[in-house]
């Protein structure tokens, strides 16, 4: 899932084969970040990224799947979404204990090896491999979206028909709660601590939020530097938003678009959305203003006194 062990997982599951079900789930998780990680050296994306630039690697279905269709959502956005970014977010990474950002220099260097075109995929051979030397994949945009939807899928498999996953703040509800009721997700406030900008109830739905409030750095100078970043720039996206929640029933679909919208800003994101059929947003742009398409109309509630735009 490339979110290193330190990803807070939360599961509920109801019903007969309920215990069973989240035993096969943690399973599943173990099997999928051996996988998928890039933190872990014998993963299936930490050998494509070693072998950047001399050759390809067979992969698993599982890792030839989910990036056939991170390409997928690269094309669609046309690289607002980048899973080759991995040099600038290992660039961005470096030296967190007393961080400061990376000298421009050193991001345009980087920035042209981030290139999804440069990602191959053989299906035949079911092997991928990147075409320049120091490239490499980074899934943290759909990694745990691609989990999420795995794990549903082995809940189905044991007859659960109600369970709640959280891959840290990725949330799955399969069916509704158990008396009948739909589940409802708490939508963290950008800017106040232990505070919701509102709730969303959903039942067979996904909601994942991407927030420049969920991992980022104070530098020297006090200004804030998110991780979300801009594979054209090379820099923390400045697109107005501060937070992009999707509603979708696809947990990868919602991962991706998250990023996606937020990287795009309101304008252009609500415009790749529309391209999108079933997926909803909420946003919350940068005067903390909550913007929530017309689907999401029923089953958003704001939290105390916070307005809401209803896009139409």
């Amino acid at each position: 899932m490339n979110v290193g062990m330190s990803t807070v997982m939360t599961h509920r599951a109801f019903g007969k084969h309920a215990e069973e079900s989240l035993r096969a789930v943690r399973d599943e998780a173990v099997r999928l970040e051996e996988l998928l990680s890039r933190f872990i050296p014998g993963s299936e994306i930490s050998r494509i990224n070693r072998s950047a630039g001399m050759k390809y690697e067979r992969l698993s279905g599982e890792t030839y799947e989910v990036l056939s269709r991170a390409i997928e959502f690269s094309r669609y956005c046309q690289g607002l979404f980048d899973v080759t970014i991995g040099p600038l977010v290992t660039l961005w990474n470096n030296g967190k204990d007393t961080f400061k950002p990376p000298e421009e220099s050193r991001i345009r260097k980087i920035v042209p090896l981030v290139d999804y075109s440069d990602l191959l995929l053989d299906p035949c051979e079911k092997a991928a491999g990147l075409q320049r030397l120091g490239q490499s994949i980074d899934l943290g945009g759909i990694g745990k979206g691609f989990a999420g939807d795995q794990f549903l899928e082995v809940f189905k498999k044991y007859g659960v028909a109600s369970a709640f996953t959280n891959i840290g703040g990725n949330v799955m509800a399969l069916g509704t709660k158990p008396d009948g009721s739909p589940w409802r997700v708490g939508i963290q406030h950008p800017r106040q601590e232990n505070s919701l900008m509102g709730l969303v109830s959903v039942a067979d739905k996904t909601v994942v939020t991407s927030g420049d409030y969920q991992r980022y750095f104070i530098d020297s100078n006090g200004k804030r530097h998110h991780h979300i970043l801009d594979p054209s720039t090379g820099y923390p996206a400045k697109s107005g938003l501060v937070s992009v929640t999707i509603v979708a029933y696809s947990s990868m679909a919602a991962d991706a678009l998250s990023t996606i919208l937020f990287v795009a800003g309101m304008e252009k994101g609500l415009e790749l959305l529309r391209r999108f059929s079933g997926a909803e947003a909420i946003l919350v742009d940068i005067d903390l203003q909550v913007h929530v398409t017309a689907g999401l109309k029923r089953c958003f509630q704001a939290g105390e006194g916070i307005s809401v735009n209803i896009l139409n």
